[in-house]
């Protein structure tokens, strides 16, 4: 599973609107709506802060890991 696909599921299983998670990331619906369509890249700083805000790493949100380990709060901690 991709990114793409992650940030959708991810968004839905916690039953948040496109509209809800874009004004979190400061875009609007029809650009996050892109995002998860794969039309626009996501910003990494967007990913990192949808990584915070469903509280899963990186490497999960990223498809890398389909563990959800939880972000990590403290720096070298």
């Amino acid at each position: 599973m991709d990114y793409i696909k992650r940030i959708r599921t991810l968004r839905e299983d916690n039953d948040y609107t496109q509209r809800e998670v874009a004004a979190l990331l400061n875009v609007g619906q029809r650009t996050y709506a892109d995002y998860e369509y794969g039309k626009t890249r996501i910003p990494l700083e967007s990913m990192i802060k949808l990584a915070k805000f469903y509280n899963v790493d990186m490497n999960y949100i990223c498809g890398v890991s389909g563990v959800k380990v939880p972000f990590p709060n403290k720096k070298g901690k």
